[in-house]
């Protein structure tokens, strides 16, 4: 079985190589070699440097960091409310490629899965004994811990995620861009960003990526360790977590070699059902009622202090301390970490309108974990509160990664429920190690969706390699710290990407608004003289052969006549055709968006009201440059079809007017 995957990854190698972007891949694979290198020999002086960065960072640009999260949460809500939402990310006619349930699986799996595992009974209890303003220990801070919680977990997290996905997908599956963090600024460098600067992007990208995930896999294994240490008495100790590390990146990579459907899709799935299993499992087996009435109140208390706690800096009471080791540290890790999962959750919402893109990826995870931080965190304070839990206390302020399975000692079929946890930490870090290798493998390939195998592999396993190698060395702090660093880069990177990106919305939906809206006389002079044969059309359903007749007979001479009649009044035009598929006219316009006119050939089943013994028909549609715009022609005449031509150019020809003149007006 080995050698057989080895003869394939040499195949695919040769046939693939040309597919790698050689500069972002040797040039990402240097730094990482130099920085892991580096951070391994000294890894308490550079732990130091990045430190002082951050604190520097902390006390200078705090504003910076609330009021981009705070632009990109309200953008976001615009993007949902506005007439934009209704642009698809991909062409007028696409569908999404994976059903609700798995696309949610994989968003959250990817965006912050991990986290809650590690955080959920920790931090509301942490906030719960030191808050910010107040005295611990209290009802008054319990209700405050679940709103700090709440607010550090939810929708802010997931609107960076979301605006930096958004604009990468419509870029690649609307503008035919490459899936790479480059194309978002495409709208003000044009061109330019298939040289070296979008190389140097896409390095910077890789290396953020990379880091992340081994410092997160390398923090994460001391959960593992230390959930064996619960279980089995297994010894916590370095060496262990570097055989976990090894373990955890085979079948990471496993599950990159079976591919996006085979691996991570299913992975995600199972995911998504365990920790939903554990989450209920503690629901039921705690106090239900008050846990429920705590997610109302948290909700609500939560989304009642939103604005103020978004722009909240502590300029009156000088909390840099405070802000600084929450507030802000989650604010940078979350743009930090938005490259990687914004791609990811971009290369699987193709189809998707805007709006449902957002609300999806908005607030559905964010409902869960609102759920899961009430259910672990409320059971963890009433325990202290109400049982006098303070083993747990001490738990939490001696060693974070025990809290999980020091609070599931407190609740009926404790190991059963640390067995299942542990199992999750576990599927949580592998989606998240072969979710950042297809990232990577996506950047270094120049944004192909099916990178090549060996490439696939080589990331997944050197992920695990420098996350043992920085575990072992000590210097997993000093690479956590330095991806906070870079999330300074990447807020300029999301500005100037979102300046772009609603200046190319409007655009497009303006385009979108002139075909749908702009009538005029001249395209109902399409209809039969004899209407009883165009009702005859209507009713029938072609075969292919039918079909493909129509398209030689009466499509392309129709096509053809108009680009004759083109070429001699001086138009760039071309006409193409697809074996027999389609016939498409494309009249290219310079500098301002070309008009295409395609006639392609789609089968469907026969609908059963149609009373037909066909078991399929063929029908022949219009699609636009903005995709297809679901009506058929077949059975048109020749005249029809040059009428509806011109009737769609001209159309666009009334959004290249719309949009001139509000050029001229600026």
């Amino acid at each position: 079985m080995f050698e057989q995957l080895l003869s394939q990854t040499k195949l695919e190698n040769k046939m693939k190589n040309s597919n790698i972007n050689k500069s972002v891949f040797y040039g990402s694979f240097f730094f990482i070699l130099l920085l892991t290198v580096v951070a391994s020999i000294w890894p308490t002086i550079i732990g130091g440097f990045f430190k002082s960065i951050q604190a520097w960072l902390v006390v200078k640009t705090a504003w910076v960091y609330i009021l981009t999260v705070g632009t990109v949460l309200f953008s976001s809500f615009w993007l949902i409310v506005s007439r934009m939402g209704d642009i698809k990310l991909g062409p007028d006619h696409s569908e999404p490629e994976f059903k609700n349930h798995s696309w949610f699986a994989m968003l959250f799996s990817a965006g912050m899965g991990i986290g809650l595992m590690f955080w959920g009974v920790a931090e509301p209890l942490m906030h719960f004994a030191s808050p910010p303003v107040g005295t611990g220990g209290t009802v008054e801070s319990a209700r405050e811990a679940m709103k700090i919680t709440f607010f550090h977990w939810g929708l802010h997290a997931w609107a960076i995620y979301a605006i930096l996905a958004v604009m990468l997908a419509y870029s690649c599956y609307r503008k035919d861009l490459p899936l790479l963090p480059r194309s978002l600024l495409y709208p003000l460098l044009g061109d330019k960003i298939h040289g070296r600067a979008g190389d140097v992007i896409d390095v910077f990208a890789i290396i953020g990526t990379m880091f992340g995930v081994a410092a997160s896999l390398g923090l994460g294994v001391i959960q593992v360790n230390a959930g064996l240490n619960f279980l089995f008495g297994v010894e916590q100790s370095t060496l262990i977590q570097v055989f976990l590390i090894l373990g955890i990146t085979a079948l990471a990579t496993t599950s990159v070699v079976l591919g996006l459907d085979g691996g991570i899709k299913k992975l995600s799935n199972i995911n998504v059902i365990l920790a939903a299993i554990l989450m209920f499992a503690v629901l039921l087996l705690g106090n239900t009622v008050d846990l429920l009435q705590a997610f109302v109140q948290n909700t609500g208390a939560y989304f009642s202090d939103v604005v103020y706690k978004t722009f909240n800096l502590y300029a009156y009471e000088k909390k840099e301390a405070w802000i600084g080791g929450w507030t802000l540290l989650y604010w940078a890790w979350w743009i930090s970490w938005a490259p990687f999962v914004g791609m990811f959750i971009a290369r699987i919402s193709k189809g998707r309108t805007i709006r449902e893109f957002m609300i999806g990826v908005l607030f559905l995870p964010t409902g869960f974990t609102f759920l899961w931080m009430t259910v672990f965190g409320n059971s963890g304070i009433n325990l202290i509160l109400k049982q006098n839990a303070t083993e747990l206390s001490a738990a939490v302020n001696a060693d974070v990664s025990t809290a999980l399975f020091k609070f599931f000692e407190y609740l009926p079929m404790s190991n059963a429920l640390s067995i299942l946890g542990l199992t999750l930490v576990v599927t949580f870090f592998v989606s998240s190690s072969d979710s950042g290798s297809l990232v990577i493998d996506t950047l270094a390939s120049g944004g192909q969706q099916d990178p090549p195998l060996w490439q696939r592999i080589f990331w997944a396993v050197t992920e695990g390699v420098v996350a043992a190698v920085l575990l072992l060395a000590g210097g997993l702090d000093a690479l956590q710290t330095m991806t906070i660093v870079t999330s300074i880069p990447i807020i300029i990177l999301i500005a100037a990407g979102l300046y772009g990106f609603i200046k190319t919305l409007r655009t497009d939906y303006q385009l979108m608004h002139a075909v749908q809206n702009h009538n005029t006389v001249v395209q109902y002079s399409q209809a039969s003289s004899d209407w009883k044969d165009r009702l005859e059309m209507l009713t029938s359903h072609p075969a292919q052969k039918d079909a493909k007749r129509f398209l030689k007979e009466v499509v392309r001479p129709a096509l053809n006549e108009v680009r004759d009649e083109m070429i001699d009044r001086d138009l760039d035009v071309e006409l193409t055709e697809k074996a027999d598929k389609s016939v498409a006219l494309n009249i290219k316009n310079g500098e301002v968006e070309d008009f295409l006119y395609n006639i392609r050939l789609r089968t469907f089943e026969v609908p059963e009201y149609a009373q037909d013994d066909k078991n399929t028909y063929v029908r022949a549609e219009v699609f636009l440059s903005s995709g297809g715009q679901d009506y058929d022609v077949y059975g048109y005449s020749k005249e029809q079809i040059v009428v509806d031509l011109i009737t769609q150019y001209e159309k666009h020809f009334h959004f290249l007017h719309v949009k001139n003149a509000e050029v001229q007006q600026s």
